[in-house]
């Protein structure tokens, strides 16, 4: 006799057990139904067997994938643009889009395939949005009649017992029945389907993208994001695809849009993933690009090409506007230049250079544009003089030479604020070597010149000496730029200075002799 188990008693007969012993009911759990084994007429047709010559002979048969946006993707493929935030994805998209609809190349990259129908599903922008990119006054940019835009309307009801994502997919699947698409573009990935760090949800989406460029024979491109603080010291590659490996593991080809170091304008393609053909825009030959707009359209236009590492921050660069950063901040916290010089452990010099880069970035940002872009006015201040040729002739100025050497309590202290201005970092100069700019050459260096004793003859207290050396023709090549620098005034301060400090020493000294 078979048993009945307890789960499969009948929810009456458990309660009436219950109420016999004094209990609550708690209801048993149910048993998982065990999944049944596949048959051989289930899994017949997920396979293919042919040997490696018949595979050759049904290649040959296969139309040769042309191109639509150059090496970058082909026909057939499922591609991935990614990049940061607010660079131009959307807008090389569209560019795009409407080159594949009209059957013309953007140069430097080929079109081969002929029109084609194209469905751009636009998740990010509004209709008004999208207006202004393509507009200028009263006239508009006259688009492909192959090309199509779908924007996305918010649901507040979706219908019952379905998975929102799946909804998603199968309103794709229905517009590109309708507009009879070949081409598909989703902008973008993250209103596609959320949580995609997920494996298992990445997965998913990867199926239901490729199944849907199998039924319907598509060219997809997807944009995605990179991570919100990706390393700018580092080259770009696959792992800066925001989300799971799989996403780019599954897609046949994919490529990248950084940002330069060297223009806030400038932008490079540089190629990720390919399959059906040579990476050509690989790290040593990126395609550079800047968004334009001379009409009513909205595009990039591409400048030749470079490597990737001369676009890339540089670790000394990204040290010096850390420390830039630092400083800002304990600038904004109202604490004084010796204040924030003694807390990182720097030179006055540098502070006082840092701050005064920031200034002079802000306000050429407040003259250009107004300050309207508050994020770019940041960076600027941020970032310190990145455009070091730029400000050597506003950075070579007198400041270790005025009363604030008072200041300095040694002569190391006083060493730690003689740092070079174009240096970025502290350091003691070696006795009779002093360090001269010479603006003729191609890019601004400090020369370390052997200086004769009679150099250092300017800090002295004798005034005749010090206006002999500071105004012979015969002895300017050997002089540095800080006493290039000097005035008649600013000499006559420091020796007032100077000859009051050792007066006030010497009364000091007198003292302790007679206290002794």
């Amino acid at each position: 006799m078979p048993t009945n188990p307890l789960s499969e008693r009948p929810p009456i007969v458990e309660q009436l057990r219950a109420e016999s012993r004094g209990l609550p009911l708690r209801p048993a759990k149910r048993n998982r139904q065990e999944p049944t084994r596949p048959s051989a007429e289930d899994c017949r047709r997920m396979f293919t067997i042919e040997n490696g010559n018949r595979w050759l002979e049904l290649a040959r048969r296969e139309p040769e994938a042309k191109m639509l946006f150059g090496e970058l993707w082909h026909q057939g493929e499922l591609c991935m643009l990614f990049a940061d935030t607010n660079i131009g994805k959307s807008v090389l998209a569209v560019q795009i889009g409407e080159s594949i609809a009209r059957g013309q190349g953007i140069a430097p990259f080929a079109c081969q395939a002929p029109p084609a129908r194209v469905l751009y599903i636009d998740f990010e922008l509004s209709q008004a949005q999208f207006g202004l990119r393509y507009s200028q006054g009263d006239e508009d940019h006259r688009f492909s009649d192959n090309f199509f835009r779908a924007q996305y309307n918010f649901i507040p009801d979706p219908p019952p017992n379905v998975d929102e994502n799946d909804l998603l997919i199968a309103a794709i699947e229905y517009k590109v029945n309708l507009s009879k698409a070949t081409v598909l573009i989703i902008d973008n990935i993250t209103c596609l389907r959320g949580g995609t760090e997920n494996s298992a949800v990445a997965l998913s989406l990867m199926k239901s993208l490729k199944a849907l460029k199998t039924d319907h024979n598509l060219s997809i491109l997807v944009l995605a994001h990179t991570p919100k603080r990706r390393n700018a010291t580092q080259p770009i590659t696959a792992d800066d695809l925001h989300g799971s490996k799989l996403l780019i593991n599954f897609a046949d080809s994919a490529f990248a849009i950084g940002k330069s170091t060297l223009d806030t304008d400038l932008c490079y393609l540089k190629q990720i993933k390919q399959r059906n053909t040579r990476q050509r825009y690989g790290p040593d030959n990126v395609c550079l690009c800047r968004i334009q707009k001379p009409g009513t359209f909205l595009h990039f236009t591409f400048e030749g090409n470079s490597a990737e590492r001369h676009h890339l921050l540089s670790r000394t660069t990204a040290d010096r506007r850390q420390l830039a950063d630092k400083i800002a901040a304990l600038s904004a916290a109202g604490l004084s230049q010796r204040d924030i010089s003694r807390e990182l452990g720097i030179g006055l010099a540098t502070v006082n250079r840092l701050i005064r880069c920031a200034d002079m970035q802000m306000r050429e940002c407040a003259d250009e544009e107004g300050c309207a872009d508050e994020e770019g006015c940041a960076d600027m201040r941020v970032g310190g003089c990145a455009d070091e040729e730029g400000c050597a002739d506003a950075l070579m100025t007198n400041d270790v030479m005025t009363n604030d050497q008072e200041k300095c309590p040694d002569e190391k202290a006083a060493a730690l604020c003689d740092s070079l201005p174009w240096e970025g970092r502290e350091g003691y100069s070696e006795p009779g070597i002093t360090y001269e700019e010479r603006p003729d050459a191609e890019h601004t260096t400090a020369e370390v010149i052997q200086s004769p004793p009679t150099i250092n003859d300017v800090m002295t207290n004798d005034p005749k000496a010090s206006q002999h050396l500071k105004f012979n023709p015969d002895c300017d090549r050997n002089t540095s730029t800080i006493d290039k620098l000097l005035t008649p005034e600013l000499l006559d301060q420091i020796l007032r200075t100077t000859t009051r400090k050792n007066s006030i020493r010497g009364r000091r000294d007198d003292k302790s002799a007679v206290s002794t």
